[in-house]
């Protein structure tokens, strides 16, 4: 279980948000933790500690008043640590590219990817094609219904009939080199990890799975090392000191280090 870090930037700052509070409408979103730190200070911060394979979100649309803002403080992030992070909000055929030339080792795709309810699967060649398959990862974040987990689209806010099974994640293997998961219910809510969603997730065998969604402590990323039979890495967002919580970010590191063999 690797650790990997997150930079979320929303209306041209860093912040740790509540998921399932963002909206489009006046570019809301509920707050945990507004830094008055750049996403290059975070990117530097990660740099030093050797930590790869971490997520810029932007989470303002192309038709928000403050996504210049936003992809600045994302732009900045990757300059400062090239090749380390990767970044997600906005990704398409057309842009992918400029952000892997910007520094970025991976592009993170949902809504270019799942339109209309569907996976459109034209659109995932397209990317696949622009970039190859090693520099995309697939964000298929979600939610429960029914006692089911769908992924969710348009910054969390639109359900699609896309169930979260091991099947899909073979079927979606040939076009992605990584899969991120977050926990939309959890997520921001600092309450521990969606067990049922871990669950899941360790049954899938063979492909590099990076969870997010409400771990607030040592004991939770060891839950999530059991239950996710050492499987899944993890992402921790507004539990961290450095983003306003209490959990030490050293320790996140160290622990995350120490099993790494297991």
């Amino acid at each position: 279980m690797e650790f990997r870090p997150c930079i979320d930037i929303h209306n041209g700052k860093v912040k740790q948000i509540v998921g399932s509070t963002l909206s489009d409408s006046g570019d809301y979103a509920g707050e945990n933790f507004v830094s008055e730190k750049s996403g290059a200070d975070f990117a530097a911060l990660f740099r030093t500690d050797g930590l790869t394979g971490g997520h810029v979100i932007l989470l303002n649309p192309h038709s928000s008043p403050y996504y210049e803002a936003t992809l600045a403080q994302a732009l900045s992030a990757l300059r400062e640590w090239p090749g380390g992070l990767m970044i997600g909000g906005g990704i398409n055929a057309d842009n992918a590219k400029e952000f892997l030339d910007g520094g970025a080792s991976h592009v993170i795709v949902t809504s270019y990817v799942f339109r209309d309810g569907k996976i459109v699967m034209d659109n995932l060649r397209k990317l696949t094609r622009a970039v190859g398959r090693d520099h995309v990862v697939l964000d298929l974040s979600c939610r429960r219904r029914d006692g089911r987990y769908y992924i969710c689209t348009d910054r969390w806010q639109k359900f699609t009939d896309t169930e979260l099974t091991a099947e899909l994640f073979d079927r979606l293997s040939g076009y992605a080199d990584e899969f991120l998961i977050h926990g939309i219910d959890v997520e921001g809510k600092g309450h521990g990890a969606d067990r049922a969603l871990v669950e899941l997730l360790a049954d899938v065998n063979g492909y590099p799975i990076t969870y997010a969604g409400g771990l607030r402590s040592l004991s939770d990323l060891q839950e999530l090392r059991q239950l996710g039979k050492n499987r899944i890495h993890a992402t921790v967002g507004s539990a961290l000191d450095i983003y306003g919580g209490a959990l030490p970010y050293r320790d996140v590191v160290n622990f995350c280090r120490e099993g790494s063999s297991l």
